[in-house]
């Protein structure tokens, strides 16, 4: 292996897209860049338009993920400071499950005259979860015929994933779904722009395809659903294979214009963002869960043994390494929760003195509160704005804050939902550990890990030390590593984390008096969690279907005018 060798690892986030650029021998960072997707998300108006999109919904525009090729790609190379010709491999990975309806040469629908106007032609990104309809048709079904492969998923499938938001396209866009060749995850659409060919990779054909023991649900199944969805998996979803790690082809002509980078170099098969994570934090052991922490968190870990965990989003064999069965579970919101209340909810004089002392928002709430005593703010939140993606599967459901009065302040209900989402973590690791997939060690990578207070919270809530990994771009390292393992650099990816990885051991630990206070508030999330997630008391649903009645409404009534 040249140590002067290097790799490139391009991380396709939801609001942005980055690459780093890293030495093959060791891992170092050597240079980055990042580029803000033009278009964003759409989740209230289609761009091209101004039309209103119904509630729940939210696009992308695919050119954006080009666009992260053709800038920050040539940009970190330049960064780094390295000859480009040195480069031997890419890597990508995305968030998932992220769709487009391509044609058969990958153009994506929008991008046809005729249908850049039509919201259903565009990406649904992972947080579209407009498909909650299809997706609970598609659980309650295999429920009644005991389908072999949904213990597999917890026993329920997402509204996120390919299945629900196909047979969407399905019922609300015929034309669409007919015209569609294939339907695509990003994390392969992209691969598929690198290479000029199309791979599709084992990692989200197991965990959002529903691809188990080589085989997708049978015609018959889908056809129950509807009968115009019976070969959706054979005509529409299922293709080629590749494994994690191996090559998907090499660089085209066209990708290396974009890129800067040499034509004919080993692109690696795709990924999905928190999978890669995993040999980047040398965290690929049985018990060792990685979460990654960002606008959502996905925890990811590998064990030896295969078993039915409730509500987790899959597990699949060599689904983060081969030779251990990989687990997946997550919430859909984190940082987005924080985010909704700092840009919604605090008071313009917050953010004056945030300003005044030279802090973020974030920061200057999580100054405020810090130091108050575990349980002084008098409240308990849901983390469930996003809806809940483990371990309860349903994203009917909606966020809540509970105790507030006319003392309370914005930064104590910030802590609140700062501790809800510990406590929805802590929520799935118990889950795990009573299924018989015990969790020993906790890891943390993304971006809310430079929270320390955070950070400290986790741990205590969790009762475990929590390890963050040492690189402030966890998932393009990870696709780095992979790209190293496409080019031949290393045998496997185990072997390339070891060398490529970063960890810090243990850099929170528990405080006693801390994690028996919040014992007490954790009991009191569970039973919130219970009450309004188990079909106790089901008013989330009933809001959310008066809130689609009335946008619908409106629309009609926008229409008629």
């Amino acid at each position: 292996m040249d140590p002067e060798s290097y790799v490139v690892g391009v991380d396709y986030g939801t609001l942005s897209g980055r690459a780093v650029v890293v030495r093959v021998s060791d891992g170092v960072e050597l240079g980055s860049a990042v580029l803000d997707y033009p278009h964003a998300v759409m989740d209230t108006t289609l761009a091209v338009t101004g039309e209103a999109l119904p509630p729940e919904w939210a696009l992308q525009v695919p050119a954006d993920y080009v666009a992260v090729l053709q800038s920050a790609v040539p940009a970190a190379v330049a960064d780094a400071g390295i000859d480009p010709s040195r480069v031997i491999g890419i890597g990508t990975d995305f968030t998932a499950c992220t769709m487009i309806p391509v044609l058969s040469d990958g153009t994506p629908l929008n991008e046809l005259p005729e249908y850049a106007g039509r919201p259903h032609a565009y990406v649904k990104l992972w947080r579209h979860h407009a498909a909650q309809a299809q997706a609970d048709r598609i659980n309650d079904l295999a429920f009644e015929r005991d389908e072999c492969w949904l213990p597999r998923y917890g026993g329920l499938i997402s509204s996120e994933w390919e299945f629900a938001k196909g047979l969407q396209l399905l019922e609300e866009d015929r034309e669409l779904y007919d015209r569609m060749d294939h339907w695509v995850e990003a994390a392969d659409w992209i691969v598929w722009q690198l290479t000029g060919s199309y791979v599709r990779n084992a990692c989200t054909a197991g965990y959002k395809g529903i691809l188990q023991d080589g085989d997708y649900p049978s015609e018959a199944f889908l056809g129950a659903l509807n009968r115009d969805f019976s070969r959706f998996a054979l005509d529409k979803v299922a293709h080629e294979i590749g494994q994690l790690g191996a090559s998907a082809g090499t660089l085209s002509a066209a990708a290396a214009a974009w890129t800067g980078l040499p034509e004919g170099i080993h692109v690696a098969v795709g990924n999905v963002d928190a999978h890669v994570t995993a040999p980047a934090a040398q965290a690929v052991n049985p018990g060792q869960m990685v979460a990654i922490m960002g606008t959502s968190t996905c925890h990811v870990m590998n064990s030896d043994r295969l078993a039915e965990v409730p509500g987790m989003c899959g597990v699949v064999d060599g689904g983060i390494i081969a030779g251990l069965y990989g687990y997946e579970a997550g919430q859909s919101g984190v940082g987005d929760i924080f985010a909704w209340f700092v840009n919604n909810q605090v008071p313009a004089g917050y953010v004056d003195e945030a300003r005044a002392l030279g802090r973020s928002v974030h920061e200057h709430l999580t100054e405020l509160i810090k130091d108050q005593p575990v349980g002084g703010h008098g409240l308990v939140a849901l983390d469930w704005h996003s809806g809940n993606r483990s371990v309860l599967v349903d994203h009917e459901l909606s966020g809540l804050v509970l105790g507030t009065t006319l003392t309370t302040r914005p930064e104590e209900i910030y802590r609140a939902l700062l501790e809800a989402t510990a406590f929805g973590t802590r929520t799935i690791i118990e889950t795990f550990n009573s299924s018989g997939v015990p969790v020993t060690e906790f890891i943390v990578a993304g971006g809310l890990l430079k929270n320390a207070f955070l950070m400290q919270t986790y741990s205590d809530i969790l009762r475990l030390p929590i390890s963050t990994i040492a690189s402030e771009q966890g998932p393009a390292l990870g696709a780095a590593i992979h790209a190293a393992v496409a080019a031949g650099a290393y045998p496997d990816v185990r072997a390339a984390g070891e060398k490529m990885g970063k960890l810090n051991k243990n850099v929170y630990v528990p405080n006693e008096a801390s994690s028996t206070a919040y014992d007490e508030l954790f009991a009191e999330y569970t039973r919130l969690h219970d009450y309004f997630g188990r079909g106790e008391n089901d008013v989330m649903h009933r809001l959310k279907a008066l809130k689609r009645r009335a946008a619908a409404t409106n629309r009609t009534a926008l229409v008629s005018a």
